[in-house]
């Protein structure tokens, strides 16, 4: 599943009969402890629920959440995640369960369309990469995804022939190493180079974690070509007996780290460009009306920016602040979540979100700047 094109499509859902239930789960089942925490969590949020004034979930959507909850509780579903969302609604006949490999704080929300603001930082914090651990006599590729580990494929010397099923990269890598033994006389860190040389030529790979003991990662970095070193992003410790799943888990720790520290240079780089060019924009008034047009290609907001927005129900427009009257066409407007509302409508109209955990230039001018499709 690509998970940023259904999130683009969850933010399409409009108001339906029922409001969106959206939950977001931390499943790092460390103990017993941490399970009572999120059963009592969502207990507690499905009471009030249940008695909320106004427009209320629908109780079979309450139910399917509770149901879905207690499943992952017991970890009879997703015990290998890290953070699970669930979105639930009625009339639109919505149910989705996503798990991710990058933890949520518990959260909770019924409103008139999916709470997406946590779903995008997570889609932003793990991208796709391909993790290699490497020993003396063999090695792993495991393919890791925004949803968690994918394909994997072992590559060893005393496995002649051997082909496993898998995506077409899989069988790819494997003919690759398996050809060159044959040609080389074994020479296994020079064919595990090769295997990563042709995938990241063939199929697009772009982010490369190596894994291993730091001799074993050294000797495959000495044969790979200099062309390819802007692709290995760093390394991280990994042993044979250790489950690939504890050693992908330790890759998206390390790709979240770097994604983070390049925030501070990203966002330099669009304020400098809105200062001096009509490429992009800086400030909430700015941001708003470019989102209105539908011209932001991607939009940088800090972390935990909320304030108060009106929307109007008829021609779409978003407005900043506490307002009764739409001043475009005339017509009543709703209250919603600013920051929330900005991200519903860049990912609906094929925008991406970058969610910033801290940057002073950009809480100076509001917390939000965006690089455009078009000049405004």
């Amino acid at each position: 599943m690509d998970l940023r094109a259904r999130m683009a499509e969850l933010a399409k859902i409009g108001k339906a009969d029922t409001p969106v239930v959206s939950v977001y789960l931390d499943t790092r089942w460390s103990d017993e402890h941490q399970r009572d925490r999120v059963r009592i969590f969502l207990k507690n949020e499905i009471a009030k629920a249940r008695e909320a004034r106004g427009r209320r979930a629908a109780p079979a959507d309450l139910d399917w959440i509770q149901s879905a909850g207690d499943e992952l509780v017991s970890q009879a579903t997703a015990s290998d995640t890290r953070g699970v969302a669930l979105f639930a609604c009625q009339s639109a006949g919505l149910r989705e369960l996503l798990r991710l490999r990058v933890p949520f704080a518990n959260a909770f929300a019924v409103e008139d369309t999916p709470f997406l603001a946590p779903l995008g930082a997570a889609v932003q914090q793990t991208p796709a990469t391909l993790v290699a651990f490497v020993d003396t006599e063999s090695a792993r590729l495991m393919h890791v995804s925004r949803e968690g580990l994918g394909e994997e494929v072992t590559l060893a010397t005393d496995m002649p022939g051997h082909h496993s099923r898998g995506d077409e990269w899989v069988q790819f890598a494997q003919s690759r190493y398996e050809r060159h033994i044959r040609e080389h006389r074994g020479r296994h860190f020079a064919a595990v180079a090769e295997s990563l040389g042709q995938l990241i030529d063939a199929h697009g790979v772009e982010r490369i974690v190596l894994a291993g003991e730091p001799k074993n990662v050294s000797a495959l970095r000495r044969e790979l070509p200099p062309r390819f070193a802007a692709h290995i992003v760093g390394d991280v410790p990994a042993a044979r007996h250790e489950p690939s799943s504890v050693i992908a888990g330790r890759a998206v720790e390390l790709v979240a780290h770097l994604d983070a520290s390049s925030d501070v240079p990203a966002v330099d780089a669009v304020l400098t460009e809105a200062a001096k060019s009509r490429q992009a924009v800086a400030g909430m008034e700015e941001t708003v009306e470019a989102v209105n047009r539908g011209a932001v290609r991607r939009l940088y907001i800090l972390r935990g920016e909320r304030g108060p927005a009106s929307a109007c129900a008829g021609c779409g427009a978003l407005f900043p602040g506490v307002a009764e009257d739409c001043r475009l066409c005339g017509k009543a407007l709703q209250a919603v979540e600013l920051g929330e509302a900005l991200v519903h409508r860049v990912l609906a109209a094929g925008g991406t979100v970058d969610t910033v955990e801290a940057h002073q230039g950009l809480a100076a001018v509001g917390g939000v700047a965006a690089l455009l499709r078009y000049p405004l």
